[in-house]
């Protein structure tokens, strides 16, 4: 079996037109619909094969489950734009009406007062 020292790697990659870059990362977070991903003590290098550029992320690998609301982002900002509330309090009151942005417009309303 042949044995191939790094340097050897570079130069035959750079041979075939391949490019790496190591990235000084502390930690990677990857963001997904239902969940996150959390890579600590990442090794992260960048490979550029005829203009595509892939990542590399190896680490210590953390998943974690997102929150599953009763409401949508639209909901939201529904709820903030007919009360001029805030982002926070549109949520907490969904939150307290279990996702019914009518009932948690008339909520904020209610405390709020007219406007």
């Amino acid at each position: 079996m042949m044995r191939i020292n790094d340097r050897q790697l570079q130069r035959m990659m750079r041979q075939m037109g391949m490019k790496t870059q190591d990235i000084d990362a502390v930690e990677v977070i990857i963001k997904g619909k239902e969940r996150d991903w959390n890579i600590k003590n990442p090794k992260v290098t960048i490979v550029e094969v005829q203009g595509q550029k892939v990542i590399q992320v190896i680490g210590e690998i953390q998943e974690i489950e997102k929150e599953k609301l009763p409401f949508t982002e639209e909901d939201i900002k529904l709820v903030m734009e007919q009360t001029n509330a805030t982002r926070e309090e549109a949520i907490e009151s969904l939150r307290a009406t279990n996702g019914k942005p009518a009932e948690a417009i008339i909520e904020i309303m209610k405390k709020h007062g007219p406007h």
